[in-house]
């Protein structure tokens, strides 16, 4: 019997596969609706994206996948963990704006909680890629097989806004909330503090133990895992971790100026537009403060410098300017990078100015039309836009990535509504961890 409903669960996951691969096989980027509205433009671009959560979610898990395509060697089970959190946000935007009713999002919502429950995690805290039929984990790299404590974080974003907005009195929302405050609460966030130091560490595995040896420090993607840390009721870590490990680095205090804007924190020029997504998909930057910088300012800035950047186009590569802008990490014509000013090599991601819609929403509707209506024969598909594209090098990808994806639907929704920022920093636990960790913010007086 087990062993039939395996082959089923195989089967209906390859037959899946394929009818997805039809789908966007089919797919006519040429016959895009035209002449559009500005709001109608933008719910376009979000339901479009969201497709890539709802109907090429894991078939068995409901789980994001890595990726649409099998570059490197990825296959059709890998799921992952921060791109699931971002999806999980999506599909409560789906909800609101009418693509699926709530009964539907509250049944895959179930499936995805059950799953997770189950699946392989690491003092509570999940790997980076698992395989969404069995939920065991698929190693990130040769020594990265265990936890990962930046990824969790991204997930648990996602799930914290699950379990605020899934509270209605029945069975299925009852049991999404409990399985969501269960395994919420069996993150041992200060045992990665690894021995009681002043930092939180990135990866731990139960075959290598703290090798990867990656402590966390600012500024970048990860201060919502600092946040979630002094946030947990049953395993937190106190604001000498924060202050100590977090904001103590070469590279966390900035305060100078590139192309005339001043940036408070991090790397010259800021680095990757997505270390000013990931972490506010859920926290709230409008009015959020602490000792250390003004994180409205830090994050349109960090984004006004990347885009004069590309206007200024020191380079000189082909497309760049006032429409066409936005360096992050992304697939790009030679593999994989993590673009910046400081690391220019012509490609632009799609997710980087359009998940910039709260800090830039003239510049960034600037670009969104520039990406739909000039090339959207080239890069746009089943899935909204593909993952990247680089005109010096006449090169459009194919691919879609979660993590790229998924701040385009919830960072346009918290431009439009801020439905997410609402959800998540109506979180008892994360009021108390910001208050903890010092943090101004208007949502703490509510």
């Amino acid at each position: 019997m087990a062993k039939r409903v395996l082959f089923a669960c195989v089967l209906f996951t390859a037959l899946s596969c394929v009818a997805q691969k039809k789908q966007a096989e089919a797919f006519d980027p040429t016959k895009r609706p035209k002449n559009l509205s500005d709001t109608a433009l933008l719910e376009l671009v979000q339901k479009q994206t969201f497709k890539y959560f709802w109907d090429f979610g894991h078939p068995v898990s409901g789980l994001a996948r890595e990726r649409s395509n099998k570059s490197f060697d990825y296959g059709d089970e890998v799921v992952t963990t921060g791109g699931s959190g971002f999806g999980i946000m999506s599909i409560i935007v789906a909800v609101e704006r009418g693509w699926v009713t709530h009964e539907q999002a509250a049944e895959r919502m179930s499936k995805i909680v059950k799953f997770l429950w189950k699946a392989d995690a690491f003092h509570g805290a999940f790997p980076h890629w698992m395989n969404g039929e069995t939920g065991k984990v698929i190693r990130f790299g040769r020594k990265d097989d265990g936890a990962d404590l930046v990824e969790t974080s991204f997930l648990f974003e996602g799930l914290l806004c699950a379990r605020q907005y899934f509270n209605k009195d029945n069975k299925t929302e009852r049991e999404i909330r409990d399985r969501i405050n269960w395994m919420w609460g069996e993150i041992e966030w200060n045992w990665f503090t690894r021995d009681g130091q002043d930092v939180l560490y990135w990866h731990w595995s139960p075959n290598n133990g703290w090798v990867m040896n990656f402590p966390l420090r600012g500024f970048n993607e990860c201060l919502i895992t600092y946040v979630l840390a002094a946030s947990s009721s049953s395993h937190p870590v106190g604001a000498n971790v924060y202050h100590r490990g977090w904001a103590q680095s070469d590279f966390f205090k900035n305060g100078k100026e590139f192309y005339g804007i001043k940036l408070p924190l991090g790397f010259d020029y800021g680095g990757p537009l997505f270390f000013s997504h990931y972490s506010f998909v859920g926290l709230d930057p409008r009015g959020l403060k602490d000792q250390y910088a003004d994180y409205w300012e830090q994050n349109r800035n960090h984004t006004l410098i990347n885009r004069e950047h590309c206007v200024r186009n020191p380079n000189h590569f082909k497309g760049y300017g006032a429409n066409c802008w936005g360096l992050t990490a992304c697939d790009t014509y030679n593999g994989y990078n993590a673009h910046s000013p400081t690391n220019d090599f012509g490609t632009i991601a799609p997710t980087a100015a359009l998940s910039a819609f709260p800090y830039t929403p003239e510049y960034s509707m600037q670009a969104l039309k520039h990406f739909y209506y000039d090339l959207g024969d080239k890069i746009w598909g089943e899935y909204g836009f593909v993952d990247a594209f680089n005109e010096t090098q006449n090169w459009y990808a194919d691919s879609y990535l979660a993590i790229d994806q998924g701040p385009i639907v919830v960072m346009i929704e918290n431009y439009r509504t801020g439905l997410l920022w609402k959800l998540f920093m109506s979180c008892p636990e994360v009021k108390n961890g910001l208050k903890k960790l010092s943090f101004e913010s208007p949502s703490l007086a509510k």
